[in-house]
């Protein structure tokens, strides 16, 4: 990969010009399926990915009773694999692609040697790996608190986020499965959100018709996330056309 241009990850792309040529050798590009297993539970965590423009991975934990819950989603403003630890280390969930599209892989070993040349980097990272975490405990807050419908709201406007498009390639079963409820409960609520005008039903796709609507329906961990990256941050959480600013 060129050392000029911009990789297509806002992580990457917000290093400094210097910390970016010490990446930047080592990035491999890649495209990533949808459903591609990045991480696996147990296994020792040697690559880290940065998703491009409009691809998702997300990290999924699988219960034994065989249900399935999004813990963090993770786009262009981030990376999943050994960001938050040292690397070599078992991975705890999944790490899943969600929409496929394009990505970089760097192994961690490469990551570690550049954070010991520099504490620039070093330190942009540990501010993304507290981003990462904010997400996750969010998430456990959102979950236990906050009705289905509001959540769903605010996964909508994540993903939207990241992908940069109204039509979200996004089925209700994957809703149902990311969310940890039943099929036809999320059909149901998302048929409220229809019917209240703020997304529309697709083939195999959720569009996004009135993106205020959707906001007023998001609780208020959606605002609190995109805040904490903007403080830690700024400008790396991409932001949609016409978005409103986080309260």
């Amino acid at each position: 990969m060129s050392k000029e241009r911009e990789t297509g990850n806002r992580l990457l792309d917000s290093l400094s010009p210097r910390d970016r040529r010490i990446l930047i050798p080592n990035l491999r590009e890649l495209t990533l399926d949808r459903g591609e297993v990045l991480l696996e539970p147990g296994e020792d965590v040697m690559q880290v990915y940065f998703p491009g423009p409009g691809t998702i991975a997300a990290l999924v934990l699988h219960l034994r009773d065989g249900k399935s819950a999004e813990a963090a989603m993770i786009g262009v403003e981030g990376a999943l694999g050994g960001i938050i630890s040292n690397g070599d280390k078992p991975a705890f969930a999944h790490g899943v692609a969600e929409i496929a599209g394009p990505a970089l892989r760097l192994s961690t070993d490469a990551l570690e040697d550049a954070k010991q040349h520099s504490p620039t980097l070093r330190d942009h990272f540990a501010r993304y790996a507290d981003c990462l975490l904010a997400q996750v405990l969010q998430s456990v807050a959102c979950n236990a608190v906050h009705d289905f419908e509001s959540r769903l709201a605010r996964w909508l406007l994540a993903t939207q986020d990241r992908c940069g498009q109204t039509e979200l390639k996004v089925t209700q079963d994957f809703i149902a499965e990311m969310l940890g409820v039943r099929r036809p409960y999320a059909t149901r609520i998302v048929g409220q959100l229809e019917r209240g005008g703020a997304v529309k039903k697709g083939r195999g796709t959720i569009i996004v018709v009135d993106r205020a609507k959707l906001e007023r329906q998001s609780c208020e961990c959606y605002a609190y996330l995109r805040r904490h990256f903007e403080t830690l941050l700024p400008g790396v959480y991409p932001t949609f056309p016409n978005q409103a600013s986080p309260n």
